[in-house]
């Protein structure tokens, strides 16, 4: 039987996708709790009873992105027909860029990275990090190199996507984007 959720288990959950959403568009330093409470439609002293600080939220809401990151590779490796370590990477690659389709869960990494000399967001960044980069090694079997290329092709994926490249015909933005293309 599943797990029935309290109210204040619901609304913590509906904070962190508002978190999300919010923090994506207007990053840590330019997104007052006020602003996530009014788009959770809760009071700014219920956030605060939730998430003692604005650190703790973002916190929490980087590390809801990172889980789902971590689903849709899994998923993508799993729903690979090619179960070798280039088709596992190549199938982790195509989850990851339709997930990023999703603005909220590329920008808010982005501004996680914009502000992760916090000491509270460059920890759990990295353990983010941490956490993606061993699973793609341990479940692709890929060697370091290839793992290494998989998150730069990604970090590149993140510059497509966040400065619209994608169909711009001048010749450098067509080097970038040569071959990659994002839903």
């Amino acid at each position: 039987m599943g797990k029935t959720l309290s109210t204040s288990d619901l609304r913590r959950e509906a904070v962190v996708n508002s978190a999300i959403a919010v923090f994506a568009k207007s990053g840590y330093l330019g997104t007052p709790v006020a602003a996530v409470a009014r788009h959770a439609e809760i009071s700014p002293a219920y956030v605060f009873k939730l998430f003692p600080s604005k650190e703790e939220l973002f916190v929490v809401a980087l590390e809801q992105a990172f889980e789902q990151i971590h689903a849709t590779l899994a998923a993508g490796a799993q729903a690979s027909a090619d179960q070798t370590a280039n088709g596992l990477l190549t199938a982790m690659g195509g989850a990851y860029a339709s997930l990023i389709a999703n603005r909220d869960l590329l920008m808010i990494q982005v501004h996680a990275l914009s502000v992760a000399d916090v000491p509270e967001i460059g920890t759990a960044f990295r353990k983010g990090l941490e956490t993606l980069t061993k699973f793609v090694k341990k479940r692709s079997g890929a060697p370091d190199e290839a793992v290494q290329r998989f998150f730069a092709y990604g970090q590149l994926c993140h510059l497509i996507v966040t400065t619209s490249l994608d169909g711009n015909q001048a010749a450098w933005a067509r080097l970038l984007t040569a071959g990659i293309r994002h839903p």
